[in-house]
C-alpha cells in the first residue's frame, strides 16, 4: 500500500511480511554499506526497473534515480535498514546501482563532523 505524504514521493506503509521474506532469508549483505553512503541507479538499472520480479528491488531502483542515502531509502520504503542493505548490495552486485562513500579513510575530523551534521539535518527532515 502506498501513501502520499506531503514530501517528494510515495511512501510505503510498513510491510506485514517478516524482514527475511524481503531478502529471501538472508540477513547480511554481501558488501558492507554505510548508512550515509549515496546510492544511485545506473543506466542499466533504469532499464531493468520495469523487469524486476521483486517489488522492493524495483522500488529501490526507482527511488535511486536521484542519489539517496541508504538511511533515506529505508525511511522512504518503511523497511528495516538491514533489509535495505541486503537489497542494495544485491543491486550493486548486478551493476544496477552504484554506491558512493561519502568519506574516505583519510577524512579529517572536520570532514567527519560536517558529515554528522548533514546526517542529523537529514534525519530531522525525514
Amino acid at each position: 500500500m502506498i501513501d502520499d505524504p506531503p514530501g517528494d514521493g510515495p511512501r510505503r506503509s510498513p510491510a506485514l511480511a517478516r524482514p527475511y521474506a524481503w531478502t529471501e532469508g538472508r540477513t547480511a549483505p554481501a558488501v558492507e554499506i554505510a548508512v550515509e553512503a549515496l546510492v544511485e541507479t545506473t543506466a542499466d538499472g533504469r532499464a531493468e526497473a520495469a523487469y524486476q520480479t521483486s517489488s522492493a528491488l524495483a522500488e529501490v531502483l526507482e527511488l535511486c534515480v536521484r542519489p539517496r542515502s541508504l538511511m533515506e531509502i529505508a525511511a522512504l520504503l518503511a523497511l528495516p535498514l538491514g533489509v535495505v542493505r541486503v537489497l542494495v548490495s544485491d543491486l550493486m552486485q548486478d551493476y544496477l546501482v552504484i554506491v558512493r562513500d561519502t568519506l574516505s579513510d583519510t577524512a579529517t575530523w572536520d570532514e567527519r563532523h560536517d558529515l554528522m551534521e548533514r546526517v542529523l539535518h537529514g534525519l530531522r527532515d525525514l
